[in-house]
């Protein structure tokens, strides 16, 4: 945490507060004696069906044997059994929440929290993180990536005052929930790198603490992979402190820049066409995982094969790109080979290619070439499709001049 106090204290001249994380075997216990101390008595508990069992039943006893007051929300699933970040699960949670709620206590996964960070936001309430699962770097940012019309948008809402991660819930989780946590680490190699360029090209705001911080949570990831399969403690304790710190990250920087970059365009864009066929949603981190395979491979191939002299043209934009070609080239060089990327995916137990994902083909090439509209940032996807007036094909293949 010395880091991020320090990135805090460079960022901002007033003092930003940092949540108060619990992070060890029983965590859960903690949470009364912590509510009682705010003087908070009451809560409610927002959860799924399957985040009920997981710790949300647990929780609620360990409330009512302090004698606090609970109201238990239950979010609603869709027709494939899932709950979506949408207008209808926000409605449900506005609806079925009291004005006399003291604070909420989000148990679950990211999409639960979302929905907890912006509704609570709207409400003026409070928010505590009780993370069922180490699947996402979301826990405490302040974004909510949210459905709005069959459209993904972050909204910046407000992170949580506290977060107690139970090592012995999240170990219990699905395999394929922690692969997806890994997945969403993963998708730093790329995001970092976007970063800078956003930097060089776009004048964005750089930030170098807060990308060696999440650079480091990263390489804390990828060393504790073997034990991911087995449910080892550390290993488990050692993701979800890097989903966490990458999260603080955000929270300070009131962006997601170190966090998110082409990699989340393609996975959001993915998510924006299976809504539109009204099919399953994929979890969040899964889809990013595979799609930092695919942009390292696009990155890699541009670098090597593209002649910056051929780009026609004088605007800002393309003179930057000039002057800083040889900058880009040697970033990318570093980064690791995508077959790197997809074993590490597999050693967790999750998905390594978009087929694996029930992605098609032809939804990945249409990605490629349309995702970096989703956002206004620049980040190397978006520079390949302005620049160099090539349709990006898939499996990778470009008519770079």
């Amino acid at each position: 945490m010395e880091d991020l106090y320090q990135l805090a204290e460079e960022v901002s001249s007033n003092r930003i507060s940092l949540p108060h994380i619990e992070l060890s075997n029983n965590a859960l216990n903690l949470i009364p004696s912590f509510l009682a101390a705010k003087k908070w008595r009451n809560i409610t508990i927002v959860c799924d069906d399957q985040t009920w069992k997981a710790a949300g039943n647990q929780l609620a006893d360990l409330l009512s044997a302090e004698a606090f007051e609970i109201n238990i929300v239950k979010l609603k699933p869709n027709k494939h059994n899932q709950v979506i970040a949408d207008e209808s699960a926000i409605v449900q949670l506005l609806l079925q929440s009291s004005e006399k709620t003291d604070i909420m206590l989000a148990v679950g996964a990211g999409t639960i929290h979302d929905i907890v960070r912006f509704v609570s936001c709207k409400m003026q309430k409070s928010f505590i993180s009780v993370p069922t699962a180490a699947s996402v770097d979301g826990f405490t940012s302040k974004g909510a990536p949210l459905i709005i019309d069959g459209f993904k948008k972050t909204i910046q809402s407000i992170s949580p005052i506290a977060v107690f991660a139970d090592i012995e819930i999240i170990k219990r989780a699905p395999r394929e929930l922690t692969a997806a946590g890994l997945g969403d680490m993963l998708g730093k190699y790329t995001s970092l790198l976007d970063w800078q360029i956003s930097n060089l090209i776009g004048n964005e705001p750089y930030h170098p603490l807060a990308a060696k911080i999440v650079r480091n949570s990263l390489d804390r990831c990828i060393d504790n992979v073997a034990g991911f399969a087995n449910h080892d403690d550390d290993a488990i304790k050692g993701l979800m402190t890097a989903l966490i710190d990458s999260g603080i990250v955000m929270f300070i920087l009131d962006h997601s820049r170190p966090a998110s970059g082409g990699e989340h365009h393609l996975s959001h864009y993915w998510e924006m066409e299976l809504l539109k066929e009204d099919k399953k949603q994929i979890l969040h981190g899964a889809k990013v995982g595979v799609a930092t395979a695919v942009l390292i491979e696009l990155y890699k191939e541009c670098a090597a094969n593209l002649n910056i002299d051929h780009i026609p043209g004088s605007d800002e934009e393309k003179q930057a790109l000039k002057k800083y070609w040889e900058d880009i080239k040697e970033a990318i060089y570093y980064l690791p080979n995508p077959e790197y990327v997809k074993d590490l995916l597999k050693a967790a137990g999750g998905p390594a290619f978009p087929l694996n994902l029930g992605i098609s083909n032809e939804l990945v090439e249409k990605s490629l070439n349309e995702a970096y509209q989703l956002r206004d940032r620049c980040t190397f996807l978006k520079l390949i499709n302005r620049q160099t007036n090539s349709h990006i094909k898939y499996p990778i293949k470009m008519n770079v001049m």
